[in-house]
């Protein structure tokens, strides 16, 4: 009986406190359910009339307990307050595992070239001819395939420049006539003619670099292709 009366104590005990681990501030009730149960089977073990002051005991005791050490959820995010890593956080606000708010990535918008300018640059025209040779017709089929694959409805202004070797009137019909093949070129390559909206020369009106040296008169004998999409 002696035995029975010191190892029946701790193994109520025992199911009290773990009927009421892991249980929410909110859970008393049934940590006063448990404690009811177990605090009347102590007061049985002294006679019947205790049983039902121990129930009582029990009950209260054990709902004590679950409302003081029980786990919580202050700011209501569903994350106990024992694994809440972001206490406070806002009312509606969605959270992870940890209860911190949800990261989240800002949409990538694709950036929109409304104008662009293609420069092909020393097109190897032959000597007062605006006709292509290879090596200009294989720079324009690079420019003929992007603008096919990446803009195919844009409008292109073609626009030829030459070096100061020659006169200006020489030279303004020359970047005229030689803008006027490269527009014919990308016709051929597949490029609308209804895409391009005008084609002319600005002789050697707009330099990029000095014409005084060979590189730069280089570099101004070119043909830019604007396009607007």
């Amino acid at each position: 009986m002696s035995i029975t009366r010191t190892a029946l104590p701790l193994l109520l005990v025992t199911s009290l406190l773990t009927g009421c681990a892991g249980l929410q501030k909110t859970d008393w009730p049934k940590c006063a359910a448990v404690g009811g149960v177990v605090g009347a089977g102590l007061g049985a073990i002294e006679s019947s009339t205790y049983a039902g002051w121990g129930a009582l005991i029990g009950a209260g005791t054990a709902a004590a307990y679950c409302w003081v050490h029980g786990d919580g959820d202050e700011d209501g995010d569903g994350v106990l307050d024992s694994r809440d890593k972001c206490p406070g956080t806002p009312p509606g606000t969605q959270v992870d595992a940890d209860g911190c708010p949800l990261k989240v990535e800002e949409p990538v918008v694709e950036e929109v070239v409304e104008h662009e300018t293609i420069v092909v640059r020393d097109l190897l025209f032959a000597f007062d001819s605006a006709k292509l040779d290879p090596a200009d017709e294989a720079k324009l089929d690079t420019v003929a395939s992007r603008l096919k694959n990446e803009a195919p409805d844009a409008k292109l202004t073609i626009t030829g420049h030459t070096d100061s070797v020659g006169s200006d009137a020489y030279n303004q019909k020359l970047s005229e006539r030689r803008a006027q093949s490269v527009a014919d070129y990308l016709v051929s390559s597949g490029i609308p003619a209804s895409n391009i909206l005008s084609v002319g020369g600005a002789g050697e009106s707009q330099p990029l670099a000095d014409n005084a040296t060979k590189d730069g008169r280089a570099m101004n004998r070119r043909v830019e292709i604007q396009i607007d999409r």
